[in-house]
């Protein structure tokens, strides 16, 4: 049985060290910019986008909010085989869809690799279909890479921290081509920033926003 990722603040520290050296080790090549392979959106020339699933959506969303050179977050599903997919029919785990967050960021003020060092730090990207109380398929840790520089940055520095050590397990991120990107409901959209009250927000997104402002400070927003 895998273990699981320690989850101290120790760990984290040590993680988003290591992820720093290796982010500027592999260099930030000139990242291709205009439309994303959404199918549906597309963003202008000064921006890119990222497409990451990690864990429940409206996690991944706070987390990335928080980002300096991160202008929006929109929640949706990819991955799967169904059209337009409703979130009751996600959380079956039958569609093949994942809960991602697409990201889309100033590569000035924010560089892909970066944006990965987030990604990596806001999950444990060792259990397989699962985050915490959350399981099934449709939490799997991905990366749907929309240009060749995503995938291939992607997979060094998968290979990389997995070859660390940093984790007790072995990464199981999948790194997949972006296909169809599917917006979520309304009221999943900017979830926490509206229902910080509720339960799941107080006990599992605050925690992890907690942890990762910690860590991850000098990227924030002010």
């Amino acid at each position: 049985m895998r273990n699981k990722r320690k989850t101290n603040m120790k760990t984290a520290i040590y993680v988003n060290l290591l992820l720093i050296s290796l982010v500027s080790c592999a260099g930030q090549s000139k990242e291709n910019k205009g439309k994303y392979m959404s199918g549906k959106n597309s963003v202008d020339t000064k921006t890119d986008t990222a497409t990451l699933g990690a864990g429940c959506f409206w996690c991944v969303e706070a987390v990335f909010q928080r980002l300096n050179g991160v202008e929006k977050v929109i929640s949706g599903y990819t991955g799967g085989n169904v059209k337009n997919p409703s979130y009751k029919e996600v959380c079956t785990g039958t569609t093949g869809h994942a809960e991602v967050c697409q990201i889309i960021y100033n590569p000035d003020k924010i560089s892909y690799g970066e944006i990965l060092r987030a990604f990596w730090l806001a999950h444990d990207p060792t259990t397989l279909n699962q985050q915490e109380n959350d399981v099934g398929t449709q939490y799997r840790s991905a990366i749907f890479y929309h240009n060749e520089m995503q995938k291939s940055l992607a997979e060094k520095l998968k290979t990389e921290l997995d070859a660390s050590g940093a984790y007790q397990g072995p990464i199981v991120t999948e790194i997949s081509p972006l296909t169809v990107f599917y917006p979520a409901e309304d009221y999943h959209q900017n979830y926490y920033n509206e229902n910080g009250n509720q339960p799941y927000c107080r006990f599992v997104i605050k925690p992890k926003l907690n942890k990762f402002e910690t860590v991850f400070k000098d990227k924030l927003k002010h």
